[in-house]
């Protein structure tokens, strides 16, 4: 009999394996159907769901392993990394979902209320947190919206062995949203791998709004992550990059 693997837990959501199935469980069920419904529409590989309930969601595993971790090398070539930013082009190209994600002004009125919490609780020093939301503003500003992943995380693309993607999961956050916002969370922690993505994405960026992105999320996952047992100072991961922002 497979043992079950508890792949991430937290008391929003938690992911299961048994055998070759994912079980992914949220304390939202209407969160969890949208992620479904958007995996439907992405013209792109994802996970095969297998079925679906109230609060409950199946998915075959994928073939391939991820494009790495935050946090460590990315062991994976040049080509796996032009492919994903394929593969991103593509989703960015579809049509929009039906709902959509938050704008620049409230994305900055929680990141401020983030920064607050992490001088106020000497979780950061206030000249690193203030130089970090003065990058950040760069990403803040009226952007034409796509079909946007929202939480591209590098261990939610899989690889397959000929470089090409097998597939993309957790699709959670999915809505009409910044294009560059994708790219940005991608190679958060891995700057040097940019140039591939771009190249494979097909189009030029602004490298200061990329960078803006880095700034953003790390300053507004911090307090998340530490909350729900997650460490944002591991070599390599969020605190790293807020210091490597400031050269």
């Amino acid at each position: 009999m497979d043992e079950i693997e508890v792949v991430v837990a937290h008391s929003e959501r938690t992911t299961l394996r048994v055998g070759g199935t994912f079980l992914k469980v949220d304390a939202d069920p209407a969160r969890i159907q949208r992620e479904a419904h958007a995996m439907t529409l992405a013209p792109i590989p994802t996970a095969e769901i297998l079925w679906q309930r109230p609060s409950v969601l199946a998915l075959k595993t994928l073939s391939g392993g991820p494009l790495g971790l935050l946090g460590e090398p990315s062991t994976r070539s040049s080509a796996a990394w032009v492919a994903a930013g394929a593969a991103i082009r593509k989703l960015h190209q579809a049509p929009l979902p039906p709902w959509v994600g938050p704008g620049p002004d409230e994305i900055a009125a929680e990141l401020d209320e983030r920064c607050d919490w992490l001088v106020a609780n000497d979780v950061l020093p206030v000249d690193l947190v203030t130089r970090n939301r003065a990058v950040a503003a760069a990403a803040l500003r009226d952007w034409s919206p796509v079909f946007r992943h929202g939480d591209l995380q590098i261990a939610h693309v899989f690889i397959d062995e000929d470089d090409e993607v097998a597939g993309i999961l957790d699709w959670s956050e999915a809505a009409q949203g910044d294009a560059l916002y994708d790219l940005a969370t991608l190679t958060l922690g891995h700057p040097e791998h940019l140039d591939d993505l771009i190249a494979g994405y097909g189009s030029p960026v602004d490298r200061d709004v990329i960078r803006g992105w880095w700034s953003v999320r790390s300053l507004h996952a911090a307090r998340w992550l530490i909350e729900h047992g997650f460490d944002p100072d591991a070599p390599g991961c969020e605190f790293d990059v807020l210091r490597s922002q400031t050269y």
